[in-house]
Protein backbone atom coordinates (compact mmCIF):
# COMPACT_ATOMS: atom_id res chain seq x y z
CA UNK A 1 0.00 0.00 0.00
CA UNK A 2 1.25 3.16 -0.83
CA UNK A 3 1.75 6.09 1.96
CA UNK A 4 3.15 8.97 3.08
CA UNK A 5 6.06 8.57 5.68
CA UNK A 6 6.86 11.25 8.18
CA UNK A 7 10.77 11.93 8.95
CA UNK A 8 12.05 13.41 12.13
CA UNK A 9 15.41 15.01 12.79
CA UNK A 10 17.12 12.17 13.79
CA UNK A 11 19.01 10.43 10.61
CA UNK A 12 16.95 7.41 9.48
CA UNK A 13 16.23 5.03 6.53
CA UNK A 14 14.15 6.44 3.72
CA UNK A 15 11.13 4.29 3.13
CA UNK A 16 11.31 2.17 -0.13
CA UNK A 17 10.85 4.26 -3.08
CA UNK A 18 7.92 1.94 -4.25
CA UNK A 19 5.87 3.36 -1.44
CA UNK A 20 5.83 6.38 -3.01
CA UNK A 21 2.01 8.24 -3.26
CA UNK A 22 0.83 8.31 -7.00
CA UNK A 23 -0.98 11.45 -6.14
CA UNK A 24 0.69 13.66 -6.25
CA UNK A 25 2.95 11.19 -8.25
CA UNK A 26 6.35 10.34 -6.31
CA UNK A 27 5.96 12.14 -3.10
CA UNK A 28 7.13 9.67 -0.45
CA UNK A 29 8.12 11.25 2.90
CA UNK A 30 8.09 14.77 4.92
CA UNK A 31 10.12 16.05 6.92
CA UNK A 32 13.75 15.61 8.27
CA UNK A 33 16.66 17.74 7.41
CA UNK A 34 18.45 18.36 4.43
CA UNK A 35 22.15 17.71 6.45
CA UNK A 36 24.76 16.26 3.68
CA UNK A 37 24.55 12.64 4.90
CA UNK A 38 20.49 12.57 4.90
CA UNK A 39 20.61 14.55 1.24
CA UNK A 40 23.38 11.70 -0.09
CA UNK A 41 21.45 9.27 1.28
CA UNK A 42 18.53 10.10 -0.45
CA UNK A 43 20.17 10.10 -4.22
CA UNK A 44 22.00 7.33 -3.54
CA UNK A 45 18.69 5.58 -2.94
CA UNK A 46 16.76 7.49 -5.85
CA UNK A 47 14.91 10.11 -4.15
CA UNK A 48 15.51 13.67 -4.09
CA UNK A 49 14.05 16.55 -1.97
CA UNK A 50 11.74 19.78 -3.62
CA UNK A 51 9.40 21.87 -1.96
CA UNK A 52 8.13 25.24 -2.16
CA UNK A 53 9.54 28.37 0.61
CA UNK A 54 6.26 27.68 3.12
CA UNK A 55 6.11 24.24 2.16
CA UNK A 56 8.27 21.50 4.71
CA UNK A 57 10.52 19.16 3.34
CA UNK A 58 9.03 17.24 1.10
CA UNK A 59 11.03 14.10 -0.39
CA UNK A 60 10.08 12.78 -4.00
CA UNK A 61 10.96 9.80 -6.04
CA UNK A 62 8.43 10.25 -9.66
CA UNK A 63 7.26 7.02 -11.52
CA UNK A 64 8.22 7.26 -14.49
CA UNK A 65 11.48 8.84 -14.26
CA UNK A 66 13.43 11.26 -17.26
CA UNK A 67 16.66 10.15 -17.79
CA UNK A 68 19.58 10.93 -20.64
CA UNK A 69 22.65 8.36 -21.19
CA UNK A 70 25.51 10.53 -21.63
CA UNK A 71 26.21 11.39 -24.91
CA UNK A 72 22.34 11.33 -26.08
CA UNK A 73 21.39 14.34 -25.98
CA UNK A 74 19.46 15.68 -29.21
CA UNK A 75 21.12 18.86 -30.71
CA UNK A 76 19.43 20.56 -33.12
CA UNK A 77 21.03 22.04 -36.58
CA UNK A 78 19.90 25.58 -35.61
CA UNK A 79 21.61 25.18 -31.96
CA UNK A 80 24.97 23.85 -33.89
CA UNK A 81 24.87 27.17 -36.00
CA UNK A 82 23.51 29.37 -33.27
CA UNK A 83 26.52 28.25 -30.73
CA UNK A 84 29.25 28.12 -33.59
CA UNK A 85 28.67 31.16 -34.10
CA UNK A 86 28.79 32.54 -29.77
CA UNK A 87 32.79 32.86 -28.67
CA UNK A 88 31.58 31.47 -25.16
CA UNK A 89 33.44 29.68 -23.00
CA UNK A 90 33.06 26.75 -20.50
CA UNK A 91 34.21 25.81 -17.09
CA UNK A 92 33.15 22.88 -14.10
CA UNK A 93 33.62 24.00 -10.24
CA UNK A 94 34.77 27.47 -11.48
CA UNK A 95 31.97 29.17 -10.10
CA UNK A 96 29.39 27.16 -8.03
CA UNK A 97 27.87 29.67 -6.04
CA UNK A 98 26.93 31.79 -8.67
CA UNK A 99 25.15 29.08 -10.74
CA UNK A 100 22.78 27.62 -7.94
CA UNK A 101 21.84 31.78 -7.06
CA UNK A 102 21.05 32.22 -10.82
CA UNK A 103 19.03 29.34 -10.90
CA UNK A 104 17.45 30.22 -7.83
CA UNK A 105 16.18 33.18 -9.63
CA UNK A 106 12.63 33.32 -10.24
CA UNK A 107 12.00 32.62 -13.95
CA UNK A 108 8.63 34.72 -15.56
CA UNK A 109 6.66 31.82 -15.04
CA UNK A 110 7.17 31.30 -11.71
CA UNK A 111 5.77 33.01 -8.36
CA UNK A 112 9.28 32.71 -6.34
CA UNK A 113 11.47 30.03 -6.29
CA UNK A 114 12.17 26.29 -4.92
CA UNK A 115 15.61 27.09 -4.59
CA UNK A 116 15.99 28.83 -0.81
CA UNK A 117 18.37 30.17 0.68
CA UNK A 118 18.11 26.86 2.88
CA UNK A 119 18.25 24.64 -0.61
CA UNK A 120 21.06 26.83 -1.31
CA UNK A 121 23.40 26.39 1.77
CA UNK A 122 22.81 22.39 1.87
CA UNK A 123 24.47 21.80 -1.93
CA UNK A 124 26.79 24.54 -1.28
CA UNK A 125 28.29 22.03 1.89
CA UNK A 126 28.05 18.99 -0.88
CA UNK A 127 29.63 20.84 -3.01
CA UNK A 128 32.44 21.61 -0.68
CA UNK A 129 32.54 17.73 0.16
CA UNK A 130 33.22 17.26 -3.77
CA UNK A 131 29.73 15.63 -4.33
CA UNK A 132 27.46 18.27 -5.71
CA UNK A 133 29.62 20.41 -9.33
CA UNK A 134 28.18 23.25 -11.58
CA UNK A 135 29.16 23.25 -15.36
CA UNK A 136 29.28 27.11 -16.46
CA UNK A 137 28.72 29.01 -19.40
CA UNK A 138 31.10 32.03 -19.76
CA UNK A 139 31.00 35.33 -22.67
CA UNK A 140 33.84 37.24 -22.27
CA UNK A 141 33.90 36.54 -18.43
CA UNK A 142 30.42 37.39 -17.47
CA UNK A 143 28.24 34.08 -16.69
CA UNK A 144 25.37 33.39 -18.83
CA UNK A 145 23.80 30.22 -17.88
CA UNK A 146 24.98 27.14 -15.95
CA UNK A 147 23.97 24.03 -14.25
CA UNK A 148 24.27 21.99 -11.09
CA UNK A 149 23.92 18.28 -9.87
CA UNK A 150 24.77 15.46 -7.48
CA UNK A 151 27.36 13.10 -8.40
CA UNK A 152 26.83 9.28 -7.48
CA UNK A 153 29.23 7.04 -8.44
CA UNK A 154 28.73 7.33 -12.62
CA UNK A 155 25.10 9.01 -12.30
CA UNK A 156 25.17 12.51 -12.55
CA UNK A 157 21.54 13.88 -10.59
CA UNK A 158 20.41 17.31 -12.49
CA UNK A 159 19.39 19.91 -10.16
CA UNK A 160 18.73 22.61 -11.95
CA UNK A 161 20.28 25.33 -14.94
CA UNK A 162 19.54 29.05 -15.89
CA UNK A 163 20.15 31.12 -18.67
CA UNK A 164 20.62 34.90 -18.95
CA UNK A 165 21.47 34.48 -22.92
CA UNK A 166 19.06 32.93 -25.59
CA UNK A 167 20.26 28.72 -25.38
CA UNK A 168 23.28 29.42 -22.57
CA UNK A 169 21.54 26.36 -20.41
CA UNK A 170 21.20 23.88 -23.65
CA UNK A 171 24.66 24.72 -24.27
CA UNK A 172 25.49 23.67 -20.72
CA UNK A 173 23.58 20.59 -20.90
CA UNK A 174 25.30 19.88 -23.66
CA UNK A 175 28.71 20.58 -21.80
CA UNK A 176 27.53 17.97 -19.17
CA UNK A 177 27.03 15.16 -21.48
CA UNK A 178 30.19 15.83 -23.36
CA UNK A 179 31.90 15.71 -20.08
CA UNK A 180 30.45 12.95 -18.37
CA UNK A 181 31.16 11.08 -21.39
CA UNK A 182 34.46 11.51 -21.63
CA UNK A 183 34.58 10.46 -18.16
CA UNK A 184 32.53 6.89 -18.22
CA UNK A 185 29.35 8.43 -16.53
CA UNK A 186 26.48 6.04 -17.25
CA UNK A 187 23.60 7.59 -16.51
CA UNK A 188 22.10 11.49 -16.03
CA UNK A 189 18.72 11.42 -13.97
CA UNK A 190 16.69 14.31 -15.01
CA UNK A 191 13.94 13.91 -12.39
CA UNK A 192 10.31 14.38 -14.24
CA UNK A 193 9.73 14.52 -17.17
CA UNK A 194 8.58 17.41 -19.32
CA UNK A 195 8.23 18.23 -23.17
CA UNK A 196 11.39 20.49 -22.72
CA UNK A 197 13.47 17.25 -21.42
CA UNK A 198 11.66 15.03 -24.41
CA UNK A 199 13.04 17.85 -26.76
CA UNK A 200 16.11 17.37 -25.75
CA UNK A 201 16.18 13.53 -26.05
CA UNK A 202 15.08 12.53 -22.58
CA UNK A 203 13.90 8.85 -21.46
CA UNK A 204 10.98 7.62 -19.28
CA UNK A 205 11.87 4.50 -17.17
CA UNK A 206 9.76 3.14 -14.62
CA UNK A 207 10.69 3.80 -11.51
CA UNK A 208 12.10 -0.34 -10.44
CA UNK A 209 14.08 0.52 -14.07
CA UNK A 210 15.90 3.50 -13.11
CA UNK A 211 16.32 1.98 -9.42
CA UNK A 212 17.84 -0.95 -10.88
CA UNK A 213 19.97 1.50 -13.36
CA UNK A 214 21.16 3.43 -10.04
CA UNK A 215 21.77 -0.09 -7.93
CA UNK A 216 24.09 -0.83 -10.57
CA UNK A 217 25.99 2.04 -11.00
CA UNK A 218 26.09 4.45 -8.11
CA UNK A 219 29.43 2.91 -6.97
CA UNK A 220 31.22 3.00 -10.35
CA UNK A 221 34.58 4.29 -9.90
CA UNK A 222 35.17 7.73 -11.47
CA UNK A 223 38.40 9.42 -13.08
CA UNK A 224 39.95 11.27 -9.69
CA UNK A 225 40.24 14.11 -12.28
CA UNK A 226 36.15 14.51 -13.13
CA UNK A 227 35.49 17.32 -11.37
CA UNK A 228 38.44 19.32 -10.83
CA UNK A 229 37.61 23.40 -11.39
CA UNK A 230 38.99 23.57 -15.06
CA UNK A 231 38.07 25.74 -18.43
CA UNK A 232 36.69 22.86 -20.76
CA UNK A 233 35.68 22.70 -24.38
CA UNK A 234 32.50 22.07 -26.21
CA UNK A 235 32.96 19.71 -29.62
CA UNK A 236 30.42 20.50 -32.23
Amino acid sequence: MNSLSYLNHQFEQFPEPELALTDPNGLLAIGGDLQPERLLKAYYEGIFPWFNLDDPILWWSPDPRAVFVPGTMKVSRSLIKYLKKQTWTYSINRAFEEVIQGCAQPRVTQDGTWITTEIQQAYLALHNQGKVHSVEVWDNGMLIGGLYGVAIGQVFCGESMFHTQTNASKAAMLMLHQHLLSKGFKLIDAQVMNPHLVSLGASALKRKDFINLLKRFRDGDVSANTWLPTEVYIEL
